[in-house]
């Protein structure tokens, strides 16, 4: 069996686990290689957050930043990615194995087939389900307002 890094897997599925590092990630897919500037222009939150979102994707090695002069440029590094995915992989073989048995089940099996029209209740039943519900919903639910300073009665 192989062995795994969990630290690794843990910092890496724990960079992955917000949407704006996906993002950011994505956005370095598309492109060999974008400066910090480049990178946080879409996004509607502060440089400062940026930075604090790049500090964790370079803690868990899934990007890799060079200064050249005053420009920080960032880029994808594929390792920690390549670890994530061997170990879902284990994961997938066994959902794919059982979603094959299950399609196998549901192939062999002979089911009855469904009537064309649909079998309703009475009309009398279904006055007194929808009279049960409208003073179910009546009754509770409600929330007693009362003016502001004031406590509410009891």
């Amino acid at each position: 069996m192989v062995k795994y890094q969990d630290e690794t897997l843990d910092r890496t599925f724990a960079a992955l686990s917000d949407p704006t590092r996906r993002a950011l990630l994505a956005r370095l897919g598309e492109q060999d290689s974008l400066s910090v500037s480049e990178l946080a222009a879409p996004f509607p939150i502060s440089l400062p957050a940026i930075m604090k979102h790049l500090d964790v994707l370079t803690d868990a090695g899934l990007i890799v930043r060079e200064k050249t002069g005053r420009t920080v440029a960032c880029r994808l590094t594929a390792q920690p990615m390549e670890q994530a995915m061997n170990w879902l992989n284990r994961y997938a073989r066994f959902w794919s194995d059982n979603l094959d048995r299950l399609a196998a089940f549901v192939e062999e099996e002979t089911w009855p087939t469904q009537p064309s029209t649909p079998i309703s209740a009475p009309p009398s039943a279904q006055r007194n389900a929808q009279a049960s519900r409208s003073r179910a919903g009546s009754a509770r639910g409600r929330k007693r307002s009362t003016r502001p300073g004031r406590k509410p009665s009891s």
